[in-house]
């Protein structure tokens, strides 16, 4: 009965998670081809499109009878579904606000449809609320029972159509079946330069102290796919800040978050228009907008 009042504010969730796509009228269309780039945003009748040079592989006989592979270049139309989001906050969420002005003012290609917290009371889900964003606490304990439990949560998100997890200052352990319902589609972003200053015990003013304390010369954020443990997930983009000499704890963070703000914003800009790029050996990059051969 509690679990069925708190999933009640939200129509499109049943019983078993939605695996099914359902059809979207809003999309991003990418027209590939070589020299430029034309961008126009739509919302469901109007199309985006980009111009970026493609190749293709086929499969050619040569003279002697043998299979070779065979790169073409050629324009061609793919076609991107606007994203849909959940975030996840402890906090103020300043990288949430930050990620939700640029959905609002069309240079993120995705919306963010719920805020997930463990804080009902936190500045995050006060903003969130304030911008009729669907707000879900998580996770359930024994002394809070009226949140969702972890399969409650999955099946919430499912319902939702959510595309990807943003975790933007959430200072809980994801649980297993999250991240296995969400395979390489979460993110979280850590104010040092991971592996430094990373794991269970580093997180807010803790990790700044720690960088200072070391006599380390730079520092900065990571974003980073999610695993089973504190930030030991394949890292996807970083910024570096330095350290100077006389620095507080409260001066480096504030250097730190102002690049915070900017990465997070221009990562998932790229995750909503499908470019991250998975290499052979498990390492994500992201794929330049203007020249598709070109990585970071």
């Amino acid at each position: 009965m509690q679990t069925q009042s708190l999933t009640s504010q939200f129509p499109t969730i049943s019983a078993k998670p939605v695996l099914q796509k359902i059809k979207d009228t809003s999309y991003v269309s990418f027209i590939r081809s070589p020299k430029f780039v034309h961008l126009k945003t739509h919302y469901h009748s109007k199309c985006v499109s980009q111009r970026v040079r493609v190749q293709k592989k086929l499969v050619c006989r040569n003279s002697v009878g043998k299979d070779v592979v065979c790169l073409l270049e050629e324009d061609s139309l793919v076609e991107v579904k606007r994203k849909k989001l959940a975030v996840f906050v402890s906090g103020g969420g300043s990288n949430f606000r930050a990620i939700h002005d640029a959905a609002v003012q069309g240079s993120v290609y995705g919306d963010i449809v719920v805020l997930v917290t463990n804080k009902h009371d936190c500045g995050g889900a006060e903003y969130a609320r304030k911008n009729n964003i669907p707000v879900i606490l998580f996770p359930q304990t024994s002394k809070v029972p009226d949140r969702l439990s972890s399969s409650d949560l999955v099946t919430a998100l499912r319902g939702l159509e959510v595309d990807f997890v943003l975790l933007a200052g959430y200072l809980k352990l994801i649980p297993v079946e999250l991240i296995r319902a969400y395979d390489r589609s979460i993110l979280n972003i850590h104010p040092s330069l991971l592996p430094a200053f990373g794991g269970k015990g580093y997180y807010g003013m803790k990790v700044h102290k720690a960088v200072i304390a070391s006599g380390a010369r730079y520092s900065g954020p990571t974003v980073h796919y999610v695993d089973e443990h504190f930030d030991t997930g394949r890292i996807l983009a970083q910024r570096v800040v330095p350290v100077l000499a006389n620095d507080t704890a409260e001066e480096l963070a504030a250097r730190v978050l102002c690049e915070e703000h900017q990465l997070y914003v221009e990562v998932t800009k790229a995750l909503c228009e499908d470019r991250i790029i998975w290499r052979e050996d498990g390492v994500p990059l992201i794929q330049n907008r203007e020249n598709p051969k070109e990585y970071s």
